[in-house]
């Protein structure tokens, strides 16, 4: 199945592509590898998901606010690819970072957001490595933040 036929039957919007903020890219292709910055939680009214999970927001919070910003990483993807997302070949890591509380353990589960996302879009292109890291902040308050690497045809 074409990846923007599997968008369109998953009902899936994708965001708009965002500029970056700092003095960086937002995309940089090297060879076959597509490096994507790392993409912060936001919602689908451009409003920032901020807090810290095991605090202000639960795990399914931070789901939520993960698979947000597999969304944005995608729509970075299409952005790179000139709009054809058939030109990527894979998803080879994903490394995502949780605003959360000294205590909490449940990293995976929350990063599970961005990983589910990639793999219902790309399908078995989409099964990737992955790390998912606590920090103690996040810029501007979000709560989650993630970063991709893509495999290009």
């Amino acid at each position: 199945m074409i990846i923007n036929d599997r968008i369109k039957k998953l009902d899936i919007i994708l965001p708009q592509a965002k500029p970056p903020v700092g003095s960086y890219v937002a995309t940089k292709i090297t060879g076959n590898l597509l490096f994507i910055s790392g993409q912060i939680s936001i919602d689908e009214n451009g409003k920032l998901i901020k807090g810290k999970i095991g605090k202000d927001l639960s795990v399914d919070d931070g789901y939520n606010a993960a698979k947000r910003c597999g969304l944005s990483i995608v729509a970075q993807a299409k952005e790179a690819c000139n709009g054809d997302l058939s030109k990527i070949k894979s998803c080879i890591k994903l490394t995502g970072f949780v605003n959360s509380t000294d205590d909490f353990t449940d990293q995976p589960k929350v990063i599970n957001g961005a990983s589910d996302l990639i793999a219902s879009i790309f399908d078995k292109a989409g099964m990737h490595t992955r790390a998912a890291i606590s920090a103690n902040s996040l810029p501007l308050g979000v709560s989650v933040e993630v970063d991709a690497i893509f495999e290009l045809n």
